[in-house]
C-alpha cells in the first residue's frame, strides 16, 4: 500500500528538522573547537557534538535523536545557570532559541521509531504544550522591565542646595535651564499623579528635515511667553509658547556644512536696567532683548528677540566671524554645535573641531565677546597663554589643541566659568602632542569670567588615546557634607562612566579620586600613561569589564561568534591601548555619559544620569597601508585618516552577525545617584526594541531591554524625570524617587535632544517640549518641535 500524503509530509518535516539540528550542531561543533583553541568555553563544542548526533539520529527517524536533543537542552540549562546565575537576559540568549526548537522535537517524538510506544508519546505532547506555555511566559517577561537596582529600603534623600539665584519658574533661559546646568524646573503643575493625562498641545515644523549627517537636536529656550530655537542649518525661530505658532524666523544665510551640521541651542540676553527704565518704549529700542547663536559656518550672530531682525550694533551687521585667528587652512573642520554661553555682558563660545582628520587642525581656542558690540574681550589659547585676545598679525591661535565642543557652566558669585575639554586632534594617536595638549585634554578647566585667565584645572584622562572627551556640561550643586554643612560641588560625568565630584572653588576632589595602573603597549612611538584617575568616591555607571561570559546574542550561534571575536581581540580592560591588532574599547567613546548631560532634582539631591553601553573595536593601520587603500571617512565610526601621523585607523561597533551589541544587555540605562550618600538609589534599563532589531529590522516588540541613548533628562520639583533620547519613538516620564515609568508620549520619529519645560505666563499651563528629528538607529527623520501639556480644563 503506497504511503499517504500525511506520511510523506511527516517524513519531509522530520528530514527538515533533523537537517536543521544537524546544521546547528556542526556549526557549534566547529566554532566551539575554535573557541576552545582560543582558550574559551568547552560548552559550545560539547553542545554542538550532542546536537550533531541528535540530527543524524533524527534523520534516521530514531527516537533517541529527540532524546539526545532534550539531553543537550537540559545540560544547557544547567550550564547557563552555572555560567550567569538567574539573570534574565543572559539566560534568554543561551536558552530561548534552544527551547523554541525543542517544541517541534517533542512533537516529533510520536513519529520517530522506538521500541517503546504510547506513554512516552503522550508525555512528549504534554511536555511540548508545557514548553509552549513556558516560551509564552518568557516572552511576557521579556516585555516587562528588568530593574538593575530598585529604590526599596533606600534611605530618605537629604537634599543639597541650588547654586545661584533662582530663575523665574516660568522660564527656561539657558541650555541647562540655569547657569549651573542642573536641568531642574521648580514646577509642580504636572505631577506623578496626573502625568498620565499629558496630551499633545501643539506641533511646530521647522521645514528642514535632516539629511545625511544633519541633526535636529535643539533644546529651545523659553523667556516671557516665547520659545527660541534653531535648526541644523542655523535658521532661528521664535514661537508663541501657548500655541506653537511662529512669531518670527531669521535666515542667517549660512554656507553649507556637510561635516556635522546641527544646533543644540541658542543664548538669551537682556539689558535689564534699560528695560526697567524704558518699559513702554521697548519696541522703539531694538535689541534690548537679543538672541545669540552660532552658525554652522562658524559665525556668532545676534538678533532682536522681539522681531528676529539682526542687531546692527553687533559685529558686522549682526555677525562676528569665529574663523578669525584659527588659520586659513581647514576652516571647514571648525564650527560650533553647542549653545553659546551668555554670562554677564559676555558670550563665551568654543567650537567643534572635526575628529581624526589630521594633525594641526584648527585651534580649540575659547573666546568671550561683548554681547552688545561683538567685540572680542578675551581669548583662552591653551597652547599659548600669552595670547589673550586676537593673535599677533601673521600668527594664529595654537593649532590642533583640545577644544570645548560641549557646554560650559558658570558660577557668577565665584566669577568662574567651567569648560569641559576634548582632545588634541587626532584622537587615537598622541605621539606628536605637546605638553599643553597633554595637560588640558579631557579635563575640566575653570577660567575667570572677567579675564579668561585660568584658575584651576582637573584632568579625567591622561594622554587620552580613546576619544574620552569630557562631553557633558558640568553640573553645579551644593552637596551635604554629612555634618550639617554644604560643599560647593561641581559634578562632571564622562564617557568612561566615571563621575567626578570636585570643589568648584579650586578643582580639588570632594569624592575620592585614585590613580590606578592601566594596560601598556600599543603602537610604536606612542607613549602610554602608566596610571589613570578613577573616581572611587562616586558610583561608576556601566563600567563592568567585558568577559567571554558577558558575550550575548539572540541565539547560541551569534553568541558563539561574539565569544570567538572577543577571544581574538586584544582587550585588557579599560584603557587597552589602540594597536595594529583588533582592539576592544569599553566603555567606548559612545559613552558612558555623553553630551545630553545630567539633571539634578535639587529638592531631593538625586542626580539623574543616562548612559550608553556599547563596545567599540578599532585597529591602527600603518600610514602607507592606509593610504594605499584609498579609504574615505572620518570623524568617529568607520575609517579615519589621522593624516600627519604614522597611523590611520579603522573602527566600528562591536556587534554580532545580527547587528546586535556583542555584550549582554542593557545597552542603555537611566539611574539616580543620591549625592548625599554618593550611592546609586535606583537604576533601570531605558528604551525598547520597538523600532530596532536584528539586521536593522524593527521588531515592533516593546521589549525594555535598554538601548543606547543620546540626549539627556530633566527633572521637576513635583517628582518627575522627563527623558527622550532612546532608539524608540517616545518621550517618557519617570518617578524621580523610584525610576518607575509613569507615562510615555508617542513621537512621529525618534528624538536625540534633551527636553525642557516651562509655564506660560499667559495661560498658566505647564508645557513639556521636545525636538524630534530622528535617531541614529532608524532612517526616519523629522523636523518637529512638540509640546505636551495637561488638558486645559485640568489646569487650576
Amino acid at each position: 500500500m503506497p504511503p499517504s500524503n500525511t506520511s510523506r509530509l511527516t517524513a519531509t518535516l522530520l528530514i527538515v528538522l533533523g537537517s536543521f539540528i544537524l546544521l546547528i550542531g556542526l556549526s557549534l561543533l566547529a566554532g566551539g573547537f575554535y573557541l576552545v583553541a582560543l582558550g574559551g568555553s568547552w560548552y559550545f563544542a560539547l553542545a554542538g557534538a550532542g546536537l550533531a548526533i541528535s540530527g543524524v539520529l533524527m534523520l534516521r527517524r530514531r527516537r533517541s535523536g529527540a532524546l539526545a536533543y532534550l539531553l543537550v537542552f537540559a545540560g544547557s540549562v544547567c550550564w547557563s545557570v552555572l555560567d550567569v546565575g538567574l539573570t534574565f537576559w543572559p539566560l534568554f540568549s543561551r536558552l530561548f532559541a534552544l527551547a523554541v526548537i525543542s517544541v517541534p522535537v517533542l512533537v516529533a517524538i510520536p513519529y520517530l521509531r522506538s521500541r517503546q510506544r504510547g506513554t512516552l508519546a503522550r508525555l512528549a505532547c504534554v511536555a511540548a504544550a508545557g514548553m509552549v506555555v513556558g516560551l509564552c511566559a518568557t516572552l511576557y517577561a521579556a516585555l516587562q522591565p528588568q530593574p538593575i537596582l530598585t529604590a526599596e529600603r533606600m534611605p530618605a534623600p537629604v537634599p543639597g542646595k541650588a547654586v545661584g539665584t533662582v530663575e523665574p519658574t516660568t522660564d527656561w533661559r539657558y541650555f541647562g535651564h540655569t547657569p549651573s546646568g542642573t536641568r531642574h524646573a521648580v514646577s509642580d503643575q504636572i505631577t506623578p499623579q496626573n502625568v498620565s493625562n499629558l496630551t499633545l498641545a501643539w506641533t511646530y515644523r521647522t521645514g528642514e528635515i535632516p539629511k545625511g549627517a544633519q541633526g535636529h537636536v535643539v533644546t529651545p529656550l523659553h523667556v516671557n511667553g516665547v520659545l527660541y530655537g534653531c535648526t541644523q542649518s542655523s535658521q532661528l525661530f521664535a514661537l508663541d509658547a501657548d500655541t506653537g505658532k511662529e512669531i518670527w524666523h531669521h535666515d542667517p544665510k549660512t554656507q553649507a556644512n556637510n561635516v556635522y551640521p546641527r544646533c543644540r541651542g541658542v543664548g538669551y540676553y537682556e539689558e535689564a536696567h534699560e528695560l526697567a527704565a524704558s518699559n513702554n518704549a521697548v519696541a522703539a529700542q531694538p535689541c534690548l532683548r537679543r538672541i545669540i547663536a552660532t552658525t554652522v559656518d562658524a559665525r556668532l550672530i545676534a538678533v532682536d528677540a522681539q522681531t528676529g531682525q539682526a542687531c546692527s550694533d553687533f559685529g558686522q551687521h549682526g555677525s562676528v566671524s569665529l574663523r578669525i585667528g584659527v588659520g586659513d587652512t581647514d576652516q571647514d573642520l571648525y564650527f560650533p554645535t553647542a549653545a553659546p554661553t551668555v554670562v554677564r555682558d559676555l558670550v563665551v563660545v568654543g567650537g567643534l573641531v572635526w575628529d581624526n582628520q589630521k594633525t594641526g587642525e584648527p585651534s580649540g581656542v575659547v573666546r568671550a565677546f561683548n554681547v552688545r558690540s561683538g567685540a572680542l574681550v578675551w581669548a583662552w589659547d591653551l597652547g599659548n597663554p600669552a595670547i589673550t585676545r586676537e593673535p599677533p598679525e601673521g600668527q594664529t591661535y595654537t593649532a590642533g589643541t583640545p577644544n570645548v565642543w560641549s557646554t560650559p557652566a558658570f558660577d557668577d558669585a565665584l566669577g568662574l566659568i567651567y569648560l569641559p575639554t576634548g582632545n588634541a586632534t587626532p584622537d587615537f594617536w598622541g605621539g606628536h602632542r605637546s605638553e599643553a595638549d597633554d595637560r588640558y585634554s579631557s579635563s575640566v578647566v575653570a577660567l575667570d569670567i572677567a579675564t579668561g585667565l585660568e584658575r584651576w584645572r582637573f584632568q579625567t584622562v591622561h594622554h587620552d588615546l580613546w576619544d574620552y572627551d569630557v562631553p557633558s556640561q558640568p553640573a553645579l550643586y551644593d552637596v551635604p557634607d554629612g555634618h550639617g554643612g554644604m560643599l560647593s560641588a561641581l559634578i562632571q560625568t564622562t564617557k568612561r562612566g566615571q563621575i567626578f565630584m570636585l570643589d568648584r572653588r579650586n578643582g580639588k576632589p570632594i569624592a575620592t579620586v585614585e590613580e590606578h595602573p592601566v594596560p601598556q603597549g600599543g603602537v610604536a612611538d606612542e607613549r602610554i600613561s602608566a596610571t589613570q584617575p578613577y573616581s572611587t568616591g562616586m558610583p561608576a555607571i556601566g563600567t563592568e569589564p567585558l568577559s567571554e561570559k558577558r558575550m550575548w546574542g539572540l541565539t547560541p550561534l551569534d553568541q558563539l561568534i561574539c565569544r570567538i571575536d572577543f577571544r581574538k581581540a586584544r582587550y585588557e580592560g579599560e584603557f587597552t591601548p589602540p594597536s595594529e591588532h583588533l582592539t576592544l574599547q569599553y566603555p567606548s567613546w559612545l559613552g558612558g555619559m555623553n553630551w545630553g548631560s545630567v539633571s539634578i532634582a535639587e529638592n531631593l539631591g538625586y542626580m539623574i544620569v543616562n548612559d550608553t553601553r556599547v563596545a567599540i573595536w578599532n585597529r591602527m593601520i600603518p600610514r602607507a597601508a592606509y593610504d594605499a587603500k584609498i579609504l574615505s571617512g572620518g570623524g568617529h565610526e568607520g575609517n579615519a585618516p589621522q593624516a600627519g601621523t604614522p597611523w590611520g585607523i579603522e573602527q566600528g561597533r562591536f556587534l554580532s552577525p545580527l547587528g546586535i551589541p556583542c555584550q549582554e544587555p542593557p545597552f542603555g540605562t537611566i539611574s539616580a545617584i543620591d549625592l548625599a550618600t554618593r550611592k546609586v538609589a535606583w537604576s533601570m534599563p531605558l528604551g525598547t526594541t520597538e523600532q530596532t532589531g536584528p539586521l536593522g529590522i524593527a521588531t515592533h516588540l516593546p521589549m525594555p531591554i535598554g538601548m543606547p541613548t543620546r540626549g539627556g533628562p530633566v527633572t521637576t520639583s513635583s517628582g518627575l524625570v522627563f527623558m527622550a533620547g532612546t532608539q524608540d519613538f517616545y518621550l517618557r516620564a519617570l518617578d524621580v524617587r523610584t525610576g518607575k515609568e509613569l507615562w510615555k508620549g508617542r513621537l512621529p520619529v525618534g528624538a536625540e535632544a534633551t527636553p525642557m519645560t516651562y509655564v506660560s505666563p499667559y495661560t498658566g499651563r505647564q508645557f513639556l517640549v521636545i525636538s524630534a528629528g530622528g535617531n541614529s538607529a532608524t532612517t526616519q527623520k523629522g523636523d518637529y518641535v512638540m509640546a505636551f501639556a495637561l488638558p486645559e480644563h485640568g489646569v487650576q
